[in-house]
């Protein structure tokens, strides 16, 4: 099956939305029944933690862990914002910097100013698109950040979605309420996949399409630890209460070039691997043997392919044992806490 293709449906009763480019999973949202990404609560501080240099919070979902609280004092009424899921036995964590996004744009209340996606790079579209900020945002001080998808959209379009974004920003921000509750729920994954899959692509939406159209075959072999990279080489992927195993393996070949090929092959894949298994936090890669010259080629790689990941990933380093370490945000569910 050639191109894209977005398939919204359920599992275990569980909203979730898959992407398919050329017949292959390519990534993977369901919902979980943890507070949800760019969840906005009225929270209040209770006890800082100078040793982790933050502060628990309550919220009327639990406990939640807040960094950069200087100035804030114990019984603190604040807002704040869910910025990834939790490791089991931990704290919601939170933000409070508040961004409120959808396909076409992001309202930024504590960052203001008109700004326009760095990969849109044509002059005229540019000026279009900030001629319409401007005509949008007048003289209200928050920010606003036009995303990548606004090439070639309509004018009519991009002002509703702005406008959307700015009631529910000026909802949240004028509740006077003095409840611990939720102000604003985060996205589930059909509307995160109408938000950040924004490449043309046929949808289905009708009940049971993730049986016909293979999802469902892909997850099982997501839910597992191998991962096939071709040539007969694959990783396995094991997660811990500590961090993410990744082992790369040459399998079959026994070449002198074994251990790099199957190196290099890792690094293009493993963003999908992480992304689709929904794994994040710390990742250490036990890779093939190779010669400490081609550790550049493949950073260089492993660089290129996070680059267009929709998970922010640091690239920590080599240790002195010769793995390579990695720092990956908790952006996503679990996709093995889900399926069992």
């Amino acid at each position: 099956m050639k191109g894209r293709s977005i398939i919204l449906d359920h599992l275990n009763d569980r909203e979730a939305a898959a992407l398919l480019v050329d017949g292959k999973l390519e990534d993977f949202l369901i919902d979980s029944d943890a507070p949800r990404p760019g969840t906005v609560y009225r929270a209040r501080s209770e006890r800082p933690v100078k040793g982790q240099g933050g502060m628990f919070l309550t919220t009327s979902d639990g406990p939640a862990f807040l960094r950069q609280v200087k100035g804030l004092a114990p019984g603190q009424q604040l807002l704040v914002q869910v910025t990834g899921f939790a490791e089991p036995g931990k704290a919601i964590p939170v933000t409070q910097k508040l961004l409120f996004k959808s396909r076409y744009a992001i309202v930024t209340p504590d960052a203001p100013g008109l700004n326009i996606s760095r990969s849109i790079r044509d002059e005229d579209e540019r000026d279009r698109l900030l001629e319409i900020a401007n005509e949008i945002m007048g003289e209200l001080e928050y920010g606003l950040i036009l995303r990548s998808a606004c090439v070639g959209a309509e004018t009519d379009d991009i002002a509703e979605d702005v406008e959307a974004m700015l009631g529910v920003a000026n909802q949240v921000l004028n509740d006077h309420g003095t409840e611990l509750e939720v102000l604003a729920e985060g996205d589930g994954p059909h509307l995160l996949a109408w938000r950040d899959w924004v490449e043309p692509a046929d949808i289905e939406s009708e009940a049971g399409g993730f049986e016909r159209l293979g999802v469902l075959d892909a997850l099982d072999v997501a839910a597992g630890i191998k991962e096939p990279l071709g040539s007969g080489a694959y990783l396995y992927i094991e997660p811990t209460r500590a961090l993410v195993a990744v082992d790369v393996n040459t399998g079959s070949d026994t070449s002198m070039a074994a251990g790099v090929k199957a190196n290099m092959a890792c690094a293009k894949a493993l963003p999908r691997a992480l992304r689709v298994r929904g794994l994040g936090g710390q990742i250490v890669l036990d890779l093939a043997p190779m010669p400490k010259k081609d550790r550049r080629a493949f950073e260089t790689s492993l660089r290129a392919a996070f680059r267009a990941d929709s998970e922010e990933t640091v690239l920590v380093g080599w240790t002195n044992l010769g793995h390579f370490e990695l720092q990956r945000k908790r952006g996503r569910v679990e996709l093995r806490d889900v399926l069992r």
